[in-house]
């Protein structure tokens, strides 16, 4: 008995109790689909974090600091002073897998544009590299290396100046400023250009004042980018170095806008060119004694919580699938009482074992395989249901974005689960099919 006549005495056989056949390939489809649907709630569930924390800014830069305490120095042990300077940073670059290294200056500065005035975070960065930490314009372009006073704001920063004569109403009637146009006065002293009440000029630290000019706008992100602006560190440490020096000779005191020394920093960014690697390039700077964070720290931490959801879900459309699994063998072995005669008479006629097991295992596979077909088209509809209508539903109660979804089902779960659905067929026939195996050929004739 050759294949093509085992899936044809196969399909007669299922097909001659359809109604049975039916009954067990539905308990695959109600199995498979239930499993399905609730991977895919978690796989939608890790989507939704990762599209979330990448709107914070992107997953593979790494921000470094010199405030890290090891966990032996917290225990009381000897601590080792790491020193952020050009050297280190060079160290950091040559590491596999970073494309690219910049030291970061945060400072505060006052900004002037004809009667509007605004406070700015401006942040100091290497310009050679700029372009390969995913900032992106909008209008005009990023810095070059060239660049000295030049500026590059971020898309919120237009909407944070305001014309201090006027009624001064934050987040409501303020001005907006053409930044790459306009004239731009910067400097450390917070009360330039705002109108005193009973207070002499005299009484204001002389700070610099800076023309400088804005290159670009940057395109909107969700993140920090759109509330700063960014700036040649080396020029920016010059100019503040100035400024300190001014309050300094005013106040001969303490300045909190000191900067770090001249050859050190205290903050860097890292650029990894492969997210899979920045955990490790994390750790390699945190044994530096440097610390070191990203964003990839947050989204390990839900997607655990999310693969414990995960495994709860997926354990729950398991045990659908095991009751189907019982319902195939079941079927099986009902079927070898009923064609218990058939049986025999076919081992008389000269069948072989293995193609009497191949039969009632092709038989067993069919309904797993048919049943994760379906089964995979019913969860199809059930996703595409909840990502429409069911997301409506939840959005009208707590906006979770245009873009996300309720269920995802990848296609390499598509394929997953077919092959485990006709694998469970399998291995839920294999007892069966070993005992029509057995089966004595006398003793299966003389059946009635």
């Amino acid at each position: 008995m050759n294949s093509i006549d085992v899936i044809s005495m196969g399909l007669r056989n299922m097909w001659r109790r359809k109604t049975r056949t039916i009954l067990t390939v539905l308990g695959v489809i109600i199995g498979t689909s239930s499993i399905v649907i609730m991977l895919s709630l978690g796989i939608a569930m890790n989507e939704n974090f990762r599209k979330e924390i990448e709107r914070m800014g992107s997953l593979n830069i790494i921000n470094i600091n010199t405030y890290y305490v090891p966990p032996e120095a917290q225990m009381g042990g000897p601590t080792k002073e790491v020193k952020l300077d050009d050297k280190t940073l060079a160290q950091i670059n040559a590491i596999e897998g970073v494309e690219a290294v910049t030291p970061i200056e945060y400072t505060y500065w006052k900004f002037a544009a004809g009667k509007l005035v605004g406070h700015v975070s401006v942040i100091g960065i290497d310009t050679k590299v700029m372009d390969k930490f995913n900032f992106e314009v909008e209008e005009g372009r990023l810095l070059d290396e060239s660049d000295t006073n030049a500026l590059v704001f971020g898309s919120y920063i237009p909407n944070m100046f305001y014309n201090p004569k006027s009624t001064y109403y934050y987040g409501g009637m303020q001005e907006t400023v053409d930044l790459i146009n306009d004239r731009l006065i910067m400097t450390m002293n917070m009360e330039y250009g705002e109108r005193r009440r009973g207070q002499s000029g005299g009484n204001t630290p002389a700070y610099p004042e800076y023309k400088v000019k804005g290159v670009g706008i940057l395109k909107q992100s969700d993140g920090e980018t759109d509330y700063n602006a960014y700036m040649n560190i080396d020029y920016l440490r010059k100019i503040q170095e100035e400024s300190n020096r001014a309050q300094s000779r005013q106040s001969r005191g303490w300045n909190p806008y000191q900067t770090n020394s001249k050859d050190s920093y205290s903050n860097a960014m890292v650029k990894v060119k492969d997210i899979n690697d920045v955990e490790r390039i994390q750790k390699i700077i945190t044994e530096m004694g440097l610390g070191a964070y990203s964003l990839t720290d947050i989204l390990k931490s839900m997607q655990k919580t999310s693969a414990n959801i995960q495994a709860i879900l997926g354990g729950i459309g398991a045990v659908s699938l095991l009751v189907a699994a019982l319902g195939i063998t079941n079927t099986m072995i009902m079927s070898i009482y009923e064609r218990t005669r058939e049986i025999g008479v076919m081992k008389v006629l000269g069948a072989e074992l293995g193609a009497i097991r191949r039969l009632f295992l092709f038989e067993a596979g069919l309904i797993g395989f048919l049943g994760g077909v379906l089964g995979i088209t019913f969860s199809l509809i059930i996703s595409a249901v909840l990502n429409n209508a069911g997301l409506s539903f939840m959005n009208y109660f707590m906006y979770m974005g245009e873009e996300s979804k309720i269920s995802v089902i990848p296609l390499w779960l598509i394929g997953v689960s077919i092959i485990f659905a006709t694998l469970i067929g399998l291995i839920s026939g294999y007892y069966p099919a070993r005992r029509a195996m057995k089966l004595s050929a006398l003793e299966a004739i003389k059946t009635e």
